[in-house]
């Protein structure tokens, strides 16, 4: 992968005046330099037409165009991701942070549809087995949240994140399976892969993702999430706390499915427990 942006950063100390002049004004504001045309470019730099189409080849590019599709590819992030930002005092950060979370929670709370919720949870209390596909940062993390919080009922589940293990678990899965794939995005090739095989072997697939993705298109029910973003690009992302709100309804349904049972499945990890760390009645089980 070849960024360009990184280039022109890196090289400014290599670059002549009139190529740092040039590196300048497309730093200056990339997306609009991807825009410009030769004449265009070479005049907000002043310099010469020429002199443009030397830096480009400089650059490693074998014509403007192939700059232009550069600089195109790399102001694709985000202005967020190409300007400087300044931090708020770290009281309004902190505050912020909390704002977004609670955002968050209640806008996706109302995406959920009660009756789907149900239906997963049937499925899952039904289910010859369980797996759980989460590949990347967030989602690794969940699948596994997932499966500690079904398995504690005694669910046959088993949390997968790697991608080739998950291509060979898709593929010996069928009918009585489900497959739970949780991913923020849901667009990662990997995933959607996966999820296809299963798929196509008959298992039945639950889905925590954004509405209208690839992955969601191939579930059988979807818990959808919805990712709203801001400006501020140091900030971890609030969507991991709509999936998290998802995991919780979900697991929290399926214990009540079987509310008996479960009940003493709980007791006795409680029990498990307090034998081996001991702690007051108020600790939480595992956590």
């Amino acid at each position: 992968m070849f960024d360009i942006v990184y280039e022109l950063r890196q090289r400014q100390h290599e670059f002549s005046p009139v190529e740092a002049r040039i590196a300048s004004t497309i730093l200056a504001d990339v997306d609009a330099a991807a825009q410009y045309g030769v004449t265009e470019l070479a005049e907000r730099a002043g310099v010469s037409a020429a002199a443009i189409s030397r830096f480009a080849k400089a650059l490693g590019c074998e014509h403007v165009r192939e700059l232009r599709a550069r600089l195109a590819s790399a102001s694709a992030v985000g202005k967020r991701f190409l300007e400087q930002q300044n931090a708020p005092p770290v009281s309004a950060l902190f505050a912020q942070i909390c704002d977004d979370i609670q955002t968050c929670l209640q806008h996706n709370l109302a995406g959920l549809d009660e009756e789907v919720v149900q239906q997963l949870a049937d499925a899952i209390c039904r289910a010859r087995r369980v797996h759980v596909f989460g590949i990347g940062g967030c989602s690794t993390v969940f699948a596994q949240e997932m499966q500690n919080r079904l398995m504690r009922f005694g669910l046959p589940i088993v949390a997968c994140n790697d991608a080739v293990v998950m291509k060979m678990t898709a593929a010996i899965t069928g009918p009585q399976d489900l497959v739970l794939a949780l991913s923020v995005s849901g667009i990662t090739p990997e995933m959607v892969s996966a999820v296809e095989i299963a798929r196509g072997y008959g298992a039945r697939i639950g889905a925590i993702t954004r509405a209208g993705t690839p992955l969601a298109s191939l579930s059988d029910w979807l818990l959808p999430i919805s990712i709203e973003e801001t400006d501020f690009v140091f900030k971890p992302s609030a969507s991991r706390y709509a999936m998290m709100l998802a995991i919780d309804v979900l697991a929290t349904t399926t214990a009540l499915n079987g509310a008996g049972d479960n009940h003493e499945h709980l007791r006795r990890i409680k029990l498990a427990l307090d034998r081996y760390r001991g702690g007051d009645s108020r600790l939480p089980l595992g956590d």
